[in-house]
């Protein structure tokens, strides 16, 4: 009969990648049964003479889980960044321990304290600007539109609805590029605005800004809600939509803007070719 090596006697004779699959799923498992990693927010303001130095961050107060999440296969030289980093085994015992230094020198601090500063240092940065809505994340805003709207009332009415229907979003989007507003990238997907788009664009927001406003949809959802409970009556909110269309078309024909709009379509037309 011949003898196989099994269970941990068999680890040594595993592969480097199968070793660390193993040593993954074992730690994964062993930390369910560990309680939470509690982090500490501390926030501190230091003075130098009149000037105020405010810092916000958070330490280790508590290791939970994390004291068997530190995979030996983990460079030592990274540090997270967050819990995150360290709940996917980028942490390592020497950050927590450095964590747990600064608790306990942050709990010993109270108000009044002298402080000494070793040195002073300006950071500059750039913000990122969002990301570029690609196919996929837009029409999954426009199903999601009410979580622009500040009213609460009218952020719950637009909830179940959003922008057209789980049917209809995709065809929305493709008719916008078929007919040239957006311009669609082929290879990543990403959706941005044609020359002709962003004109429109100027046009409305100089016009009827509302159309442009996610609140202006929600609004008449609810108010085809109130028609479905009987609250108003189908004729009362034609009435009503009838009147906001005449006020707007109106509103539009008195405005004289042609020569403000000349300019913003000078100003788009530079970014095009």
């Amino acid at each position: 009969m011949q003898s196989s090596r099994q269970g941990f006697g068999a680890l040594s004779s595993l592969s480097s990648n199968s070793a660390k699959v193993y040593e993954t799923i074992v730690r994964r498992f062993l930390s369910i049964f560990y309680p939470p990693a509690i982090y500490q927010k501390i926030g501190i303001v230091a003075k130098i003479q009149e000037e105020s130095f405010f810092s916000n961050f958070k330490v280790l107060a508590q290791e939970g889980y994390l004291e068997v999440m530190q995979y030996s296969f983990t460079k030592k030289t990274a540090k997270p960044t967050d819990a995150k980093a360290e709940e996917e085994g980028n942490g390592d015992s020497d950050q927590l321990s450095k964590d747990k230094f600064l608790f306990e020198k942050v709990k010993g601090m109270k108000k009044g304290d002298m402080l000494t500063i070793g040195e002073l240092n300006i950071k500059e940065g750039e913000t990122s600007p969002p990301k570029r809505y690609n196919s996929g994340s837009l029409i999954l805003a426009m199903e999601n539109a009410g979580q622009f709207i500040e009213d609460e009332e009218l952020r719950a009415q637009i909830k179940g609805s959003g922008i057209g229907t789980s049917a209809t979003r995709a065809e929305i989007l493709n008719k916008l590029i078929k007919i040239e507003y957006l311009s669609l990238n082929k290879k990543t997907q990403i959706v941005t605005p044609s020359k002709l788009g962003e004109l429109i664009h100027d046009v409305v927001n100089a016009s009827i800004r509302s159309l442009l406003n996610p609140e202006l949809t929600a609004s008449w959802e609810k108010g085809l809600t109130y028609v479905a409970e009987g609250t108003i009556s189908s004729e009362e909110y034609m009435t009503k939509l009838e009147g906001f269309v005449t006020r707007m078309v109106d509103g539009v024909k008195g405005l004289n803007n042609q020569y403000v709009l000349n300019q913003c379509f000078n100003e788009v037309a530079k970014y095009y070719k």
